[in-house]
């Protein structure tokens, strides 16, 4: 099962120029949504991306913005749900 946020929602983008293949928003980011294809990172499933910033936080280029935080709702839903701490990969609070 593939994991959907919010369908064409999400501000990910990705200057490939600007990306050095570096690899770490592959390692980093909790739903596949980059991958590293020809050396360089590529956005594989935008629906995916929970906004956590993971990416952007890792990349040492610059390479990757994206308007971190709005995933944390997704995170606090489900903490709610299953009665856990909210965990949505930013390094910031809930």
């Amino acid at each position: 099962m593939q994991f959907d946020y919010i369908r064409n929602g999400a501000t990910l983008a990705l200057n490939r120029e600007q990306c050095t293949g570096c690899g770490l928003c592959y390692e980093v980011c909790p739903h596949h949504v980059l991958n590293i294809e020809q050396r360089k990172a590529q956005i594989v499933n935008r629906n995916g991306c929970m906004e956590c910033g993971a990416c952007q936080k890792n990349c040492p280029v610059a390479a990757i913005t994206v308007n971190a935080g709005v995933g944390c709702a997704h995170a606090v839903l489900q903490g709610y749900f299953k009665k856990s701490v909210p965990a949505c990969g930013c390094s910031s609070s809930c």
